[in-house]
């Protein structure tokens, strides 16, 4: 077997004194493999260095066999015998050992999205349980899986931890926790992905403070990849994170990921056998360490705005968006300058700036910060995509400085320990009606994001100005190294950025396609559906049932209420987008995610004229949306309000929203339709009101088994209205009613007859007979069907 070996210096403080010693960067080994010298205690815990980690250093000058005999010396290193052709170190990486640099860049870029895919997907797992019952239910101790790094402050653990077969154990579990989307039921899931984030977060504490700087600085950089990686495989599968929401892209993953985790067990980066220790650590000890405590909070918070802001590339857009025809951006195809925002941003991080550009910097990421939270539509955008190459920019030098702290397992529990509060802190400000304290933070997020910015800042601006390789002290004859890494680096950067915005193009051009197929009809229809975020009753994303059940019913018009899943604890994705692309219908979605709403959707076969997002009066309780939009029915315009009421409980605020809304239908055009969820009942002091103030009739008066979801309208005809169950794809059933537009909205006479026999109305006004045929009582098959007396058509009376 040969082996082809390049030395370097590396030097440490020793009693004041500088001691250089050998160790070896890379081996070309049979298999063309990277071999990675390590460190068994993480750079030797680099504060728990004990007695017999000093004994191990080799001696002075000296270059050790693994078998305890003096290695002749390479020829150009210091120690080589004079006249055997020594020459000067090479200043150029042999080719052969660059396959395998190529290689560790891409497997630990693979892992890297698999820890971000955990960290993404845990939150939303334990949000669902206390999504069923409107309360805390006790799985929230759960999000203790992110604080599996404070045993790694405990001697004996951190050993464990840095075993080889311990760290090939994590690693696979980590990756095998991705299985956790082939679980029978949601706790088990739960279960599952809690030992995923665990084990991922303890491999990343341990790979991160231990091996040579080669090795972390590609890991580091790997995980920033990771994050890239990503955002673009969500814009080719719209949104969605292909891991949860494939079993076919999950299966591939997992193979993936599984490979990627062999080879960097197999080629050596977990080995931790005592002989490699001798050599193990290259990053010298610098005169003083950041302080683990205010750099792990940095940190944490620079981890949680990349999620909560830029954990899809069309959240941005949502946050700055507005009414129609001034929405802003639309997330496709403006969501590839969000991605180019923080591909530049890495890119900017390979500079070294002085403390006076590193202040203009953090003013300017300020800046974009308020801009994102007060200004609206596109000057909103703008600052948003600012504000992600600020956040991208300083990810590289925060995360040396995290590396560098002397205490791995304090550093990295203090980031989670921020990291988990600001997320607990961001449910708090939406959902604080049902949390303990939650009225004391609610609507809070400019509160939080000024608490992130500000964390970033103090370790920004402290902090020295250097890129990373620079963090870990490059000497000259390991510069090649580094930079043949950056390259590779950079290649792959920009290599998913060109497939990302290829997806961006792709899917624009075939969604235009789609747009505008709507015929010209004198009849519509129209349906409301609370969506409960894209989740079905078991846990699971129902984007794709919920797709075929919308296109079944034929909806023209279709509202959609608790749609708003761009929040980090509910998966950051934009149903919208996904639904109306999948649909080719138009889309808007209000209010703007930043004003703490659950979110309506609308989508419209036929193109929407305008629009206006309103905030309804909630003194008591969550704020309420409500959206009033103008459709362009092929020359004939309708109106419609869409609403989504405070809960039961918060009888004020119901009553001021039933006022507010009554205004909204009064002062819109003689046809319009309502679809709202009021949490009244027929007859109620609220169904009264928008009755006779917002001058509108219900589509069914004698359906007096309704509590949530309404139909009403004006100026239009009514020709029927049907109830179908949501054979658990949500909580909530959906309405649908058909109205046909009048030739002469001052001179027409509205059907008032109801019949259930669909034989005595025409037949292009029937509803799908896929859904079955007219049923009393509910449902409880878990198919969807027709249920609770419907579905009824409407006659003149002769």
């Amino acid at each position: 077997m040969t082996t082809f070996c390049f030395y370097f210096s590396c030097c440490r403080d020793c009693s004041g004194q500088q001691e250089k010693y050998s160790c070896a960067l890379l081996a070309h080994e049979r298999r063309g493999e990277l071999s990675w010298p390590s460190s068994a205690a993480g750079s030797e815990d680099r504060g728990e260095r004990g007695p017999a980690a000093r004994a191990a250093r080799p001696r002075r000058g000296r270059s050790v066999r693994r078998d305890g005999r003096r290695r002749r010396a390479l020829p150009g290193t210091r120690n080589a015998a004079p006249g055997r052709g020594t020459h000067p170190p090479q200043s150029r990486a042999a080719p052969g050992a660059m396959f395998p640099l190529w290689k560790a860049v891409l497997s630990e870029s693979v892992l890297g999205y698999i820890s971000w895919s955990l960290y993404h997907a845990l939150p939303p797992m334990i949000y669902y349980f206390p999504l069923q019952t409107l309360a805390l239910t006790g799985v929230e101790v759960f999000a203790v899986a992110f604080f599996s790094p404070i045993f790694l402050t405990i001697g004996p653990f951190w050993r464990l931890a840095n075993n080889e077969y311990v760290l090939a154990f994590l690693r696979l579990t980590m990756v095998g926790s991705l299985a956790s989307y082939h679980a029978p039921n949601a706790s088990i899931r739960l279960l599952i992905l809690a030992a995923g984030v665990s084990s991922s977060l303890l491999v990343q504490t341990v790979t991160w403070w231990s091996g040579n700087s080669l090795q972390r600085f590609i890991r580091i950089w790997g995980f920033m990849l990771g994050k890239i990686m990503l955002l673009v495989l969500r814009i080719w599968y719209t949104s969605l994170n292909p891991v949860w929401s494939s079993q076919v892209a999950n299966t591939v993953i997992l193979t993936i990921g599984f490979i990627a985790a062999v080879e960097q067990i197999h080629s050596g980066g977990d080995k931790r056998k005592q002989e490699t220790n001798k050599t193990g650590n290259v990053i010298r000890e610098t005169a003083s360490h950041p302080h683990w405590f205010l750099s792990g909070i940095a940190f944490g918070s620079l981890m949680f705005l990349t999620l909560w802001i830029f954990g899809e590339v069309s959240l941005i857009s949502r946050w700055a968006v507005s009414g129609h025809p001034h929405t802003g951006p639309d997330p496709n195809p403006y969501g590839g300058t969000v991605l180019l925002g923080l591909a530049h941003g890495l890119m900017l991080s390979f500079w070294s700036w002085s403390s006076i550009i590193s202040f203009a910097l953090f003013l300017i990421g300020l800046a974009s910060s308020a801009g994102l939270l007060y200004l609206h539509t596109w000057s909103a955008a703008v600052a948003g995509n600012i504000l992600g190459t600020f956040t991208m920019c300083v990810w590289p030098q925060l995360a040396g400085r995290f590396v560098s702290c002397p205490h791995p397992g304090k550093a990295m529990s203090t980031a989670m320990f921020a990291y988990v509060l600001e997320l607990f802190f961001c449910v708090w400000c939406t959902a604080y009606k049902f949390v303990p304290g939650g009225v004391y933070i609610r609507e809070s997020s400019h509160l939080l994001l000024g608490f992130i910015m500000l964390c970033i800042g103090v370790d920004f601006l402290t902090g020295p100005k250097k890129d990373l390789s620079s963090v870990f002290e490059v000497k000259s004859n390991q510069k090649p190294f580094f930079k043949r890494s950056k390259n590779y680096i950079k290649l792959l950067l920009w290599l998913l950025v060109g497939v990302g915005l290829l997806g961006l193009g792709l899917r624009y051009k075939t969604y235009q396609k789609k747009l505008g197929q709507g015929v010209p009809k004198r009849d519509f229809s129209a349906m409301i559906w609370p969506f409960r975020f894209g989740y079905d009753n078991e846990g699971w994303s129902n984007l794709e049932g919920s797709a075929n059940l919308l296109n079944q019913t034929g909806a023209d018009f279709i509202t959609i209420i608790e749609s708003d899943a761009s929040k980090p604890f509910i998966g950051n994705h934009d149903p919208t987008m996904w639904l109306g692309e999948r649909l080719g219908f138009y889309t808007d979605f209000g209010p703007s995610t930043r004003d703490h709403t659950w979110g309506i959707m609308a989508l419209s076969r036929y193109p929407i004229v305008k629009s206006t997002h309103h905030l309804l009066p909630s003194p008591e309780g969550e704020i309420a949306p409500a959206i009033s939009l103008t459709v362009n029915f092929t020359g004939k315009l309708v109106d419609f309000v869409v609403a989504h009421f405070g809960n039961e409980e918060e009888d004020l605020d119901r009553k001021l929203q039933a006022i507010a809304v009554s205004k909204l239908l009064k002062t819109s055009s003689k046809q319009v339709v309502f679809l709202g969820y009021i949490t009244s009942a027929p007859g109620s002091r609220d169904y009264i009101e928008l009755i006779k103030n917002g001058n509108v009739q219900d589509i069914d008066s004698t359906d007096q088994d309704r509590w949530c979801s309404y139909i009403m309208y004006r100026g239009v005809i009514r020709l029927g209205y049907a109830r179908i169950s949501h054979a658990g794809l949500s909580d909530s059933e959906v309405q649908m009613a058909k109205f046909r537009i009048p030739d002469h909205v001052d001179s027409y006479v509205d059907n008032d007859r109801i019949v259930t026999d669909p034989s005595q109305v025409p037949e292009d006004i029937h509803f799908n007979p896929r859904f079955g045929s007219y049923k009393d009582g509910h449902n409880y098959v878990p198919i969807h069907h027709f249920h609770m007396s419907t579905p009824k058509y409407f006659k003149r009376t002769n």
